[in-house]
């Protein structure tokens, strides 16, 4: 083997490994506090697509978060699909927010809009 081809291999299993720690990263619940919360507000945008769904959500005295939900097929999974929710209903969400507070994200583990509740993350509901 030569020594280009050998340099050219580590720099791509260098590169893989990059990747693979970027995404467990953004998937993960690190970035996440463990203790749980209440938000609530009126839905302000609504996005279904990948990689994870999400709501920007106005709350009376802290302005717009960030909701986001599971991946596409786990959203869809617990019933919460195109139409669930729209501009100006109410929300109600529980979830892990980020832990650099100045940050208004939270990733949601179950939601109610309209008097229904979507569970996004059973098994995390209620868990710390």
């Amino acid at each position: 083997m030569s020594f280009r081809f050998l340099s050219k291999a580590f720099a791509c299993v260098g590169l893989a490994g990059l990747l693979v720690a970027s995404a467990a990263a953004h998937h993960g619940w690190n970035w996440a506090d463990s203790e749980q919360f209440k938000l609530s507000g009126t839905v302000r945008k609504v996005e279904l697509s990948p990689p994870h769904p999400w709501l920007d959500v106005e709350t009376a005295d802290d302005g717009v978060w960030r909701v986001e939900l599971g991946n596409p097929s786990q959203t869809e999974r617990s019933g919460f699909v195109n139409g669930s929710a729209k501009p100006g209903d109410t929300i109600q969400a529980t979830g892990n927010r980020a832990r650099d507070h100045k940050e208004k994200r939270m990733k949601a583990v179950q939601i109610t809009v309209g008097g229904k509740t979507y569970d996004i993350y059973p098994e995390r509901i209620g868990k710390q």
